[in-house]
């Protein structure tokens, strides 16, 4: 073990005792109350109270959740390799210059009270949700629609202008105002869904409630107690209704991961782990990867997140690239991932994670490698040799305890490698988002990206493009947006795929701008008698595809 190693494990096991203490963990009941076999029925924990249903107004990924068993998509993924697969759509069509889609609809698709799901259902609830007054939180998601974001923000108030419209009962076109490729991933989203108009007329804010939802999905709602849990039953109308094993799901409402970990070892739920159905609390990972039943129901997938800092690239020192680069490779991942995180993440030199379509394979080698040689050439170029008459450089994180250790270890490790002194500030949540969006914010930033659907734009141009992103790095690079721009807006993908590869190359290497520190990984408990699970890193869960054994 390297020296440098044996301080930062020396920094870690300090901070962990200093943090810890008093803090004991109640051993849950785990193999003493195994069942053997299952209920009969599927019993998941959800996070957070379910405010809604209404697939224009949600927004916490508990509500996605529920949402994707209710109602279909025009397109869904493939669990795979995510690329585009029809669902409420058959097929669809693309104009030569790539502003037209034109999607074919089943027609064997029905709401719940027996009416077939039309074209018009799809083009009333696009207008729906890009009228200011429903105030959907995702009604950006149909910007890229011709005339929706001058509807959304009142410079035009006739709907009609919103470039969708139905050909026949089932064939919708979609006019964009300009081409974009990923469209047929961006329809899989909520915002996209058909919706029953006749019931949201009728009974307004109460259509979502048991007695009046319409809905075309696996599953219907039957039950819902605010707050504690709502029950699903197969839906008997669905188009393929033989092909969904599970009859009756219930998802359970709960707020702590602790609680709902303890649920799953007393055999209350089937499934705990992953964004929606609640974390695998950190501090409980040891016991679960010892345990000899735990461990064998333990699963680990991709959550497609990224975690990174991103430089203020308007303030110095960090305005330099050489600074950029001496700091990027000054750290070391992997010792970073294996001593402080201590999870089963994927130590990333690029932003985008495989497979999301355009992500670099890591055997391209993009972006900047750990290299303490280099990275003390770099810092002495840029003027400050061996540290010498380096600035003050602050770093900042949303508070948290693996923030904290996180945002700690990158000072130590940048005083052991280049022998700069670096000031670290924690901030609460609402705090920390207002000064992102300050010229002169701290020098480096922590940071996550989740994307919405499978395709490198989500990130690529909608984070860093210098007029059109969020560009919380203040970064303009004439030739970074022309890439990100070509890429959406042709369709071939081989080139598509070149364009983000030079984009990543120029983000993460070239400028350095940010500095990826690992794509997440998260981790599952499912138990033995759930069968054909899988998850799904964008959207819902596919649990109409499961089956639970008797």
């Amino acid at each position: 073990m390297s020296h440098f190693i044996k301080i930062l494990t020396l920094f870690f096991l300090i901070t962990t005792i200093l943090n810890g203490c008093g803090q004991q963990e109640t051993q849950s009941q785990g193999s003493q109350s195994q069942q053997p076999k299952s209920v009969g029925y599927l019993r998941l924990p959800l996070k957070g109270i379910v405010k809604t249903l209404d697939p224009s107004l949600i927004l916490k990924i508990s509500q996605v959740e529920l949402v994707e068993q209710l109602f279909l998509g025009l397109t869904d993924f493939d669990p795979k390799t995510y690329e585009v697969l029809p669902e409420l759509a058959k097929d669809w069509q693309v104009s030569h210059n790539g502003t037209v889609y034109t999607f074919r609809l089943r027609q064997d698709v029905k709401w719940t009270n027996g009416e077939p799901v039309k074209a018009q259902d799809i083009v009333w609830a696009l207008r729906r949700n890009i009228t200011p007054k429903t105030d959907s939180p995702y009604a950006h998601t149909l910007y890229i629609i011709k005339n929706a974001e001058r509807l959304y923000q009142g410079e035009i108030t006739d709907l009609t202008k919103l470039g969708v419209r139905a050909i026949d009962d089932y064939t919708v076109e979609f006019t964009l105002k300009q081409p974009t490729s990923y469209f047929p991933a961006l329809a899989s989203l909520w915002t996209y869904r058909p919706l029953p108009r006749q019931a949201i007329e009728q009974y307004g804010t109460d259509w979502i409630e048991p007695k009046h939802i319409q809905t075309n999905g696996a599953y219907r709602l039957t039950e819902w107690h605010k707050g504690k849990e709502l029950i699903l039953n197969k839906n008997s109308d669905y188009y393929e209704a033989e092909k969904v094993n599970i009859p009756e799901v219930h998802y359970t409402i709960v707020h702590e991961n602790s609680l709902a970990l303890a649920m799953y070892e007393k055999n209350e739920v089937d499934i705990v782990g992953g964004q929606v159905y609640l974390q695998l609390p950190l501090r409980e990972m040891s016991r679960i990867k010892s345990d000899p039943i735990l461990r064998k129901e333990r699963q680990i997938t991709p959550s497609f997140c990224t975690e990174w800092y991103g430089f203020n690239t308007q303030r110095a020192p960090t305005d330099n690239p050489l600074v950029r680069k001496a700091i990027a490779a000054a750290i070391d991942k992997k010792t970073l991932l294996n001593v402080i995180i201590k999870g089963e993440d994927i130590p990333a030199t690029t932003f985008t994670p495989p497979p999301i379509f355009g992500a670099v394979e890591p055997s391209e080698e993009v972006g900047i490698l750990f290299h303490p040689k280099q990275a003390k050439a770099w810092l002495a170029k840029a003027g400050y040799p061996d540290g010498k008459g380096f600035p003050e450089m602050i770093l900042m994180y949303n508070t948290s305890k693996n923030h904290y250790e996180v945002a700690h270890a990158i000072k130590v490790i940048l005083k052991h490698h280049l022998n700069i002194d670096i000031e670290i500030r924690g901030y609460d949540f609402l705090s920390y988002i207002n000064t992102l969006y300050k010229k002169n914010k701290p020098h480096l930033f922590r940071m996550s990206w989740c994307p919405d659907y499978p395709d490198a734009h989500t990130g690529l141009y909608e984070v860093f493009h210098p007029t059109q992103g969020i560009n919380w790095i203040g970064w303009h690079n004439r030739e970074f947006a022309k890439e990100v721009e070509q890429a959406q807006q042709i369709s071939n993908p081989e080139k598509r795929k070149k364009h983000y590869s030079r984009a990543e190359q120029i983000l993460t290497e070239e400028e350095a701008v940010i500095i990826p520190l690992y794509f997440s990984r998260t981790q599952f408990l499912v138990k033995p008698w759930v069968k054909k699970w899988y998850p799904m890193g964008f959207g819902g869960q596919h649990i109409r595809f499961w089956t639970l054994e008797q």
